[in-house]
């Protein structure tokens, strides 16, 4: 089974949402997740030289790392229903995508806050998180 794991800021409103929709529509479990905060996030972005700049929303699927748009574009591709045809935007030019991305990255705390502290996970769902 191809390995994919979505890294998110752990202590963001917006992504722990984001995190609850990816799991809602992911059925078989093709996704594992890891809080950027956490010993597993901290290990991974060490193995894949991911900077520690980066506080937002990361992919590893296959042994590569995507950032920003491809990231997020990516994952959509392997969600049910209608969201897997959000991955047509990858044929909108990087630069524009990411453009959009990273504004929402960056007011994504003013406008949906955060927490003290990552979330945690329900039962059914804690095997996937690293």
């Amino acid at each position: 089974m191809t390995e994919a794991i979505v890294m998110f800021d752990g202590v963001c409103n917006f992504c722990d949402s984001s995190v609850q929709f990816i799991i809602k529509r992911d059925s078989k479990g093709y996704f594992q997740f890891a809080a950027l905060q956490s010993d597993a996030g901290m290990k991974l972005k060490e193995q894949y030289s991911i900077s520690h700049n980066i506080d937002s929303f990361i992919l590893i699927e296959d042994g590569k790392v995507y950032k920003f748009s491809d990231g997020a574009l990516r994952v959509c591709r392997n969600l049910e229903g209608i969201w897997r045809y959000m991955y047509i935007f990858i044929f909108v030019p990087r630069p524009i995508r990411n453009s959009i991305y990273k504004f929402i990255a960056k007011n994504r705390y003013k406008w949906f806050g955060q927490k003290d502290s990552c979330m945690l996970p329900s039962p059914e769902v804690r095997s996937r998180f690293l």
